[in-house]
């Protein structure tokens, strides 16, 4: 709304009239629930935090329905992708939407970026009673580290991290000469791994070596575990020896200087091809989803690489999505170990990460998940094509929203969007971003019988 006044594009009357059905409806919802226990159990930790996400993407439809003119079902997919930090759309002329509307857009990146269940529990210490069954159900990545005895405390840490690094990139994009607006709005999208640009080219548009440096490493950095990020702001650099953190810069070298070979016939210089190689390894690599060039036109090998990325993803406790490293780097260390049990079958060999032994339990729990994700990429994409879709844009389709990385290849390529697509694809896939966010077994622990089950 202020955003409205300071541009005069004459919305704010639609986003106060948001918000006066925010609040009633809140106050509401407080009046009926003031006499509810005030102590959440797992399952309602679970459940909790997945309608939290669906009726917050529900209500974050409404200014696109009001301002933008869209219907429910693309309002809602805008929403959803927003909010995952998904980054696909489904508007084709962005650039003509009110400013007002297109800062909401990419607002709706930075608040889910870091959770919006984290963010809940940071300002509402009522709820640190539960908190950390909940902010374990929405955190991405397979467990969480306290950064603090108190739940509520943790939360406020990696927000006011996420804040002070929002902060540093939007100073640094305004050195560049982007105007607040654009700085902001690539910021939003940037530290949240999220790719909504209010520009119809991405990031492309400003054509600046500067800038694209400026956001790659800045697509890096929220790309690692943020209790990293924390422990680095207050001196403790042995955070840098953790395996996670190691394998993931090691990813994104090797993928960078690969591409960069590959697309040196394409560049000419070797300088031009690292810069848009490395912004595009990075992008897809972080599930940040920024474009500045069309990497369709590169080379079958390079693409074939930034697919494989795709289902790699960011860190744990990174605004990432995908399958993260650490469960790659912990499933890879495994079949290691499996190769070295076939020749010695009496042998020993304990996993470890960072010194420490790594339980049966955290194993089976890892490569239930990849199963599951795998599986439920091969379903969605199979269900996308059920609609005429063709093979390669429903496999990078499903991958692409799983993943919450936004553009793919085939019709949802880097200047391609989501728009042309049915209704009910667009349903399916906006699941499919709800799923990939909440780390899939949040979602998927709802339909189980045992659930249901006191």
């Amino acid at each position: 709304m202020a955003f409205s006044f300071y541009y005069k594009d004459n919305q704010w009357p639609k986003f106060l009239e948001i918000i006066a059905f925010g609040v009633i409806l809140g106050f509401t919802g407080i009046i009926l629930t003031k006499d509810a226990p005030k102590e959440l159990n797992r399952k309602e930790g679970f459940l909790l935090v997945t309608l939290s996400w669906i009726v917050v993407s529900a209500f974050g439809s409404l200014p696109y329905m009001l301002i933008g003119h869209l219907d429910f079902t693309d309002a809602f997919f805008e929403t959803m992708s927003g909010f995952t930090t998904t980054g696909a759309s489904i508007l084709e002329d962005i650039e003509a939407l009110p400013k007002s509307l297109l800062f909401w857009r990419s607002l709706t990146h930075w608040l889910g970026g870091m959770g919006i269940v984290v963010l809940t529990v940071a300002i509402l210490p009522i709820l640190g009673v539960g908190g950390m069954k909940l902010i374990k159900a929405e955190a991405p990545g397979p467990s969480v580290e306290k950064i603090s005895p108190r739940i509520t405390e943790t939360a406020k840490y990696l927000w006011f991290t996420y804040i002070l690094l929002s902060a540093i990139e939007t100073v640094l994009l305004l050195a560049g000469g982007m105007d607040l607006f654009d700085a902001l709005t690539h910021t939003f999208g940037t530290m949240a791994t999220g790719g909504f640009s209010p520009k119809n080219s991405s990031v492309a548009f400003f054509h600046s070596a500067y800038i694209d440096w400026v956001i790659t490493i800045f697509m890096f950095i929220a790309g690692a575990n943020f209790a990293i990020h924390f422990k680095l702001l207050t001196g403790k650099f042995s955070s840098l020896k953790d395996e996670e953190l190691k394998a993931y810069t090691l990813i994104i070298i090797i993928a960078v200087f690969i591409v960069t070979i590959f697309n040196l016939p394409i560049y000419k210089d070797f300088f031009n091809s690292l810069r848009f190689s490395a912004f595009q390894v990075v992008s897809i690599m972080t599930t940040t989803g920024y474009v500045t060039a069309d990497y369709e036109k590169w080379k079958p090998a390079a693409q074939m690489i930034l697919f494989l990325l795709m289902f790699i993803g960011g860190c744990a406790g990174s605004t990432g999505g995908s399958i993260k490293v650490i469960r790659v780097y912990t499933l890879t260390k495994q079949a290691i170990n499996e190769l070295k049990y076939n020749i010695h079958p009496k042998g020993v060999f304990t996993l470890r990460l960072n010194g420490q032994h790594i339980r049966k339990n955290m194993i089976y729990s890892t490569a239930g998940f990849f199963f599951l994700y795998m599986a439920t990429f091969l379903t969605i994409a199979l269900a996308v094509s059920l609609f005429g879709v063709d093979i390669l844009t429903s496999l990078s389709a499903s991958a692409a929203t799983l993943g919450n990385i936004g553009p793919g290849f085939g019709m949802v390529g880097p200047t391609d969007n989501y728009a042309w697509l049915p209704s009910i694809v667009k349903w399916i896939l906006s699941f499919a971003m709800l799923v990939g966010r909440l780390e899939i077994y949040t979602v998927f622990v709802l339909f189980s019988t045992a659930f249901w089950k006191k």
